[in-house]
């Protein structure tokens, strides 16, 4: 039986050693003929669900779900940006992870945001340009996945974004708020104009059936060629054309889309209670995730629940304490010194907890140092915001599983598209400057570097590796607290899926502390600022989805503050 700390009262002890995440472990149980999605949209999760009902993996149902994503969240996700993908195979405990994230073109210079005067380029302009685009890798990425883990034929899992796609969907009110809050970003492309907008200009309201006959022709070339769809012939060409648009074009070159490849790498892993939590690598900075749970677990062995202010205390100081260490840190260790494990080194964390003191608050948090004062010395740091991304969470009824997490960055990406598809962002999540205070930025540009990134989709086990929650959001630099609240939810408070994700959101990268308004309550927020912390309401989204295995079986949970489902079908043994 799964051991959950509060309910039953279990030990709470660090019983996995960091690293080393494959496991011989025998499966001992399983989702018992019950399959289950989690996703952002209903109509994606569908798609998952068609995928199992025929006999498909995990990974076959993930795949059909994010290309659906990518046409019904075009806002968020889709086949012009990349994707991190964490998978769980049941038959033996193993826990593997795929890398496909962007890389910036050959082309690229460390200064190319920003302008004549040598300052940083205005977060609109960089954006919406050219030099912002980086090789899709979500497609690839897939591929690979699909090669290791699928079970049905690829050009299958295409079939129902193609039907989609033709046939068209209902906008929702979501989208809708979307393309109207963004309706001059769709209006400057020409292919977005002819998808998203009527003919006088307006956005397509909610109701309105959408289709989008070339993406589907996009997906259709997907099916037959799988990544080689994006990498040469006629979309490829568009992808190009369009990042070497003005203004401000890009350098993305066909040899760069060639010179892609995706990476099978092994999961980052760490310990939390007595469960072992397990995300992606770098150039993710899931490890600052994995941080907090450990930093929290160290200052609250014996947590109350979210209505208990030590609790967020413990929280917000996990968040303050994680979040410098890898603002400063974190990058693509391709091409940087990454201290990914040492961040997570028990005695490092032994030494980071205790500096918190949950009775007061400390603005200023000094930068830690795993590897010693030297690496600490050589960088200098930043904080970049980021924003976007769509997530889905998938149990299959042999009880494999996938955590995925793919974006293009932030709403519409760069504001251009090819191939009915919106073009990535994803080169926006490198530092600016390349030099803050004489001292290089682990996080610069430089040519087929993959900028850092949040996301962090996780795969949560016993200590005898048996699958216990998949999870993972959406949200830019967020995610790493929204996917740590979710555990601590469930696993340290008792919560459901569905109620841990409704939890309110606190978001303390900086020393002003964001709480989601509305959800907090005003005594918590006040306890905090009688602390001495700067706690300020805003308007902090999310989107995580939970799976959640349990001995009564699979337990969902779908983020409140979007339109996804969790639904479960069951499939018959053969």
């Amino acid at each position: 039986m799964h051991c959950l700390v509060r309910s039953l009262g279990c030990p709470l002890l660090f019983v996995f050693a960091l690293a080393g995440c494959g496991s011989s472990a025998p499966r001992h149980a399983d989702a018992g003929g019950e399959a289950m999605v989690a996703a952002a949209d209903p109509l994606a999760v569908e798609a998952g669900l068609e995928i199992l009902r025929a006999g498909g993996s995990a990974t076959d149902a993930a795949i059909a779900v994010a290309l659906t994503l990518g046409l019904v969240e075009p806002e968020s996700s889709g086949v012009g940006g990349g994707g991190f993908l964490v998978h769980y195979r049941a038959a033996d405990a193993a826990i593997d992870a795929f890398d496909g994230r962007e890389w910036a073109p050959a082309g690229a210079t460390p200064g190319m945001f920003l302008d004549e005067r040598g300052e940083p380029l205005a977060w609109e302009l960089a954006q919406a340009s050219g030099r912002s685009i980086g090789t899709p890798g979500l497609v690839p990425m897939l591929k690979l996945a699909h090669d290791t883990h699928g079970r049905l034929p690829w050009a299958r899992l295409v079939q129902p974004a193609i039907r989609l796609a033709e046939e068209g969907f209902i906008v929702g009110p979501r989208l809708a708020r979307s393309l109207a809050t963004w309706r001059e970003a769709v209006a400057a492309d020409p292919q977005a104009r002819a998808i998203y907008l009527d003919g006088e200009g307006k956005p397509w309201p909610q109701g309105h059936r959408l289709r989008n006959p070339a993406y589907a022709a996009t997906l259709r070339a997907i099916a037959v060629d799988g990544p080689r769809a994006l990498t040469q012939g006629p979309i490829a060409d568009a992808i190009v054309a369009a990042a070497r648009r003005e203004p401000r074009a890009g350098t993305l070159a066909l040899d760069d889309l060639a010179a892609y490849a995706p990476r099978r790498l092994d999961p980052i892993c760490a310990p939390f209670r007595v469960y072992r939590v397990c995300s992606m690598p770098s150039p993710s900075s899931a490890n600052a995730m994995l941080s907090i749970l450990g930093l929290y677990a160290r200052v609250r062995p014996a947590p109350n629940g979210p209505d208990d202010v030590d609790d967020w205390a413990a929280y917000l100081w996990a968040s303050r304490l994680s979040y410098v260490d890898r603002d400063h840190y974190m990058a693509d260790d391709r091409f940087v010194a990454a201290p990914t494990s040492a961040l997570l080194a028990p005695d490092y964390l032994d030494q980071r907890a205790a500096l918190v003191d949950l009775a007061g608050s400390r603005a200023a948090i000094p930068v830690g140092a795993p590897a010693g004062e030297a690496l600490r010395a050589r960088w200098g740091s930043a904080a970049m915001q980021e924003k976007g991304t769509t997530h889905l969470s998938v149990v299959d009824a042999d009880g494999n599983a996938v955590a995925l997490t793919s974006t293009i960055e932030s709403e519409y990406g760069a504001q251009r598209m090819a191939g009915g598809f919106w073009l990535n962002n994803q080169l926006t999540d490198f530092s600016f400057e390349p030099l803050i205070g004489g001292k290089p930025v682990a996080n610069a540009v430089a040519p087929r570097k993959a900028p850092r990134s949040s996301m962090s989709p996780a795969i949560v086990t016993d200590r005898d590796g048996r699958l216990v929650l998949v999870t993972g959001s959406m949200g830019g630099s967020t995610i790493i607290a929204s996917v740590s609240r979710s555990i601590i939810g469930v696993l340290d408070w008792g919560l459901t899926p569905q109620q841990a994700l409704a939890t309110p959101a606190m978001f303390a990268r900086t020393p002003r502390i964001e709480v989601e308004r509305g959800r907090m309550p005003g005594a918590t927020i006040d306890a905090l600022r009688g602390r001495g912390w700067d706690v300020v309401e805003g308007e902090l989204y999310s989107g995580t989805h939970m799976i959640q295995v349990t001995p009564d079986g699979l337990r969902g949970g779908a983020d409140p503050r979007l339109e996804g489902v969790a639904a479960r079908v069951s499939i018959p043994d053969d």
